[in-house]
């Protein structure tokens, strides 16, 4: 127990270190967070100690995996529906682009410029077509843009980019099984009764047993997520999905929402952003810097080429224009999932996956980085609270409401 401790206290000094070194430099914390597991693990690689920060420990992957499956809820949960409706054709066109485009520019990058197998190409394709939901949303909550009908659309984009992405990945590597249609059948039923189930939850329950909402949406996105994982594919899915159908409702209670974003984003997700910089193997890009760089240009370009022009049938600003397509042109969770499904199953090997995992979390770094800083569209954000509390949630830790 004392070890857990020790590696759960070093993460977290590392967690805080960002949050100091993100409110100095203004960028966002998720990117640090990122940035500083790279250097970490650069410097524990120096020291010949590549077994301290623990990256690999089960509990730790878990303490990731349930900041990624947390906060891509709360991505779903931003969500208005009324207004996904109305902007159903440019999240539909932008998203389904945004796949399309690297899918097939990097997958003809990897076959014809890098040599790759017709197999790890394909892997490629997938991988670099991802869209980071993770990042995007974190950029969307810092900036507040989450509560605004621009921000809505770039998250709406996101999922569909996604959802391709899952898609593809299921169609080309996983096979069809019993275990897939399990896996439908079963959260198309919980999905379906969630609005009912949770209403009724709260009426009997809610202001009279602590917490208890928290406790019933972290059940069902960790059972759908157990469900997942034996069925082959991954817990993210459905717990965007499950934040969607409770959109509505968590918008009448921004107070539960504020709880449940403190948990997510001020414990777990600085384990799982952490973690995705540690995977980053630095000896390999010097040793073979050229293939890196290929990668990352090749989905940064196509995801531009491919998204710019849609985007400006939509945003007439130039500068929304640029910020919308290079949000989109981030990647990171559903990148490097599919990265170690290629590896684990022998489709690429490590050096390969070295590359297009790094590629993924430098593209989560680069186009987020000048996004913020040479095109944030400031007319757009929305005008500050003042009377709201410094650390969302923080000032309201009673008995739900």
């Amino acid at each position: 127990m004392q070890d857990i401790f020790t590696t759960a206290s070093l993460w977290l000094g590392l967690a805080v270190v960002s949050a100091v070194i993100a409110y100095h430099l203004r960028i966002s914390i998720a990117l640090v967070e990122i940035c500083v597991g790279v250097a970490a693990a650069a410097v524990v690689t120096q020291w010949g100690r590549t077994e301290v920060p623990g990256s690999n420990l089960e509990w730790l992957r878990f303490l990731a995996s349930s900041g990624a499956v947390l906060l891509t809820f709360l991505a779903g949960a931003e969500l208005d529906p009324a207004a996904v409706r109305t902007k159903l054709k440019e999240v539909s066109v932008v998203g389904l682009i945004g796949f399309l485009a690297p899918f097939l520019g990097c997958a003809a990058l990897a076959y014809y410029g890098l040599g790759w197998s017709a197999p790890a190409s394909l892997l490629c394709g997938v991988a670099l077509s991802t869209t980071s939901m993770a990042v995007v949303y974190a950029v969307m909550l810092e900036t507040g843009f989450n509560k605004t009908e621009f921000g809505k659309g770039i998250l709406g984009a996101c999922f569909i980019n996604d959802l391709g992405t899952v898609i593809a990945l299921g169609l080309i590597f996983a096979p069809f099984t019993y275990k897939t249609v399990v896996f439908l059948i079963a959260s198309a039923v919980v999905l379906a009764l969630l609005p009912f189930t949770t209403g009724l939850m709260t009426r009997l329950y809610a202001y009279r047993t602590a917490a208890i909402r928290t406790k019933w949406v972290l059940l069902v996105l960790l059972g759908l997520g157990s469900l997942a994982y034996w069925s082959g594919s991954e817990a993210v899915l459905p717990a965007y999905i499950a934040g969607m159908i409770l959109a509505g409702s968590a918008a009448r209670d921004a107070h539960w929402i504020r709880r449940l974003r403190t948990l997510t984003v001020g414990f777990l997700t600085p384990f799982y952003f952490l973690r995705a910089g540690t995977l980053v193997s630095l000896t390999a890009l010097i040793s073979a810097p050229v293939v890196f760089a290929v990668l990352l240009a090749g989905k940064v370009a196509s995801k531009i080429f491919g998204l710019y022009p849609v985007v400006a049938r939509f945003r007439t600003n130039r500068n929304e224009r640029w910020y919308y397509t290079l949000l989109m042109s981030t990647g990171l969770t559903f990148g490097t999932i599919s990265s170690l499904y290629g590896l684990t199953h022998g489709i690429v090997t490590t050096e390969q996956y070295s590359f297009l995992v790094a590629a993924v979390i430098a593209s989560a770094v680069i186009p987020t980085l000048i996004a913020g800083i040479a095109f944030l569209p400031k007319h757009l954000l929305p005008a500050p609270d003042n009377g709201a509390p410094a650390e969302p949630g923080e000032s309201d830790l009673g008995d739900e409401g």
